[in-house]
């Protein structure tokens, strides 16, 4: 329990001295921002502060730091670890960096952004991929949900067009056009900041009824703990990305950048909610430890439970520390988190097509020529067995963190600021990613004694690449200011 108070502790004291670093780095000031230069009225839109926060960590969280948190402690108490100094030190850096960068090149998103810094191929890269990943979030987080609601109502005596996945999942989606399409303020500036609090209301009574009705959370330990014996290198820090370091977040941030109205909004709103869902995720993972007892030392009884699927868990411990009121904040959260962040991924997407293809968006028809595609690609996409595509979305999400992380690298070393707070960890993501994709079952699946050094050489040609792109660019500077002189 002292292990967990102490991460706790360290989280929250990492906003306050961590986060003002890496604004004091960055640089914000008094500069007139997207949201009141642009102002169109549909996406660049200034709300207030208190509102960025709530809804940028309900678009970056979902049930991302429960189910990546309660997958992650299989591994036991040594993800309390990860899930503090990733959110401190990667995660809450990517975020800040992503939405303040944006915020610098009119409310670009994160493909563009890579474009900027790291050149024209990784734009259309990172374009396709960001473009792909938010379909397929979208339409897997309305599938989910649609599933679930009608196996409630046919568990609860219900019948009929109400028991049948289709139709509430032409209602998600039905739901989802019109919350990509219209204004942001008219519905998730609305309604988003309820479901924030929601989420943070659902993870205050777990960690309250954790110690209420009797449990206790095991000290960290260094050990794997995991039934299978699978590495904790690197597939605990592939399963927790949202609650440490997420690239979803990346197509997330520029939604805020443009609603922004000052550049000092930047450390409450990005870096704060990743510290946010870093608590809630800390949370998730104490309760998972700590609710199911172990069997031969080994999270036997967690990973039994989240077989039964990951919405049976939450409901499970939901009920174990809070009662009958803990079965509603579930119902809630297994079901509405998954649309909030579905739709905003649509959301992005449109705006992803709309800066590549540079269609204004501000004319319903113009927003209408990507939104129909999109929902459409959407319904297609959820009539498939994409079981396992979606098994490579950890690795493409942290593949994605790791190139934002990178772009931020370069914007930092152009604009001489210190680029070591966002090279150390896309390194370090550099290393997992490379490493994942070598070794994880449904990649190479290659032995981790070949998997490990190929992660490590990457990471460090990954480095030294971006050593000499930003000598490339120092010898050039130094001859255009010679030449200017001359």
């Amino acid at each position: 329990m002292i292990s967990f108070l102490v991460c706790l502790a360290v989280l929250i004291g990492g906003y306050f001295v961590y986060g003002r670093i890496v604004e004091g780095i960055y640089g914000p000031d008094d500069r007139e921002t997207p949201a009141v230069r642009i102002n169109d009225g549909v996406d660049f839109v200034v709300m207030p502060k208190w509102k960025l926060f709530l809804i940028q960590l309900l678009n970056i969280a979902g049930l991302g730091p429960i189910y990546g948190a309660l997958a992650g402690a299989q591994w036991g108490t040594s993800v309390f670890l990860w899930i503090t100094l990733g959110t401190i030190l990667a995660g809450g850096v990517h975020d800040f960096s992503v939405g303040f960068m944006s915020m610098r090149h009119d409310g670009a998103s994160v493909s563009e952004l890579t474009g900027i810094y790291l050149g024209n191929i990784m734009k259309t890269i990172m374009r396709i991929f960001s473009v792909v990943l938010l379909v397929m979030v979208g339409t897997v987080f309305a599938v989910g949900p649609a599933g679930l609601i009608s196996l409630l109502i046919g568990n609860h005596g219900g019948s009929g067009l109400l028991t049948n996945t289709y139709f509430w999942l032409a209602i998600i989606l039905v739901y989802y056009f019109i919350a990509t399409f219209i204004p942001i303020d008219k519905i998730i500036g609305k309604l988003y900041p309820v479901f924030g609090i929601c989420l943070l209301v659902m993870a205050v009574g777990v960690a309250i009824g954790i110690f209420t009705h009797g449990y206790s959370i095991p000290e960290i330990e260094f050990a794997n703990l995991h039934p299978s014996t699978t590495p904790i290198w690197p597939m605990m820090f592939v399963s927790v990305a949202c609650g440490a370091i997420s690239g979803f977040h990346a197509t997330q941030s520029p939604l805020m950048a443009r609603c922004c109205k000052s550049e000092k909004e930047s450390h409450m709103v990005f870096y704060g909610a990743m510290v946010c869902e870093g608590v809630i995720a800390l949370i998730w993972a104490a309760a998972g430890s700590a609710v199911y007892a172990r069997t031969g030392g080994l999270t036997v009884g967690l990973t039994e439970m989240l077989a039964n699927g990951q919405a049976t868990c939450v409901y499970d411990i939901c009920t174990k520390t809070m009662g009958g009121v803990g079965i509603i904040l579930a119902m809630l959260g297994v079901i509405a988190c998954p649309i909030t962040s579905g739709d905003t991924a649509f959301r992005s997407a449109r705006l992803v097509i709309a800066d590549w293809f540079k269609i204004e968006q501000k004319q319903y028809r113009n927003r209408l020529y990507i939104c129909v595609p999109l929902l459409a690609a959407g319904a297609l996409i959820s009539q498939l067995n994409y079981g396992v595509i979606w098994r490579y979305f950890s690795w493409s999400n942290q593949t994605l963190a790791m190139i934002a992380l990178w772009t931020a690298s370069m914007y930092l070393y152009k604009n001489a600021k210190n680029y070591w707070i966002t090279v150390v960890p896309a390194t370090f993501m550099s290393a997992v990613s490379v490493t994942y994709f070598f070794c994880a079952p449904e990649c190479l699946h290659l032995s981790t004694a070949i998997a490990y050094p190929i992660g490590l050489v990457a990471a460090l040609v990954f480095l030294g690449l971006f050593f000499h792109a930003t000598a490339e660019h120092h010898e050039l500077f130094k001859h255009f200011h010679l030449f200017h002189h001359t």
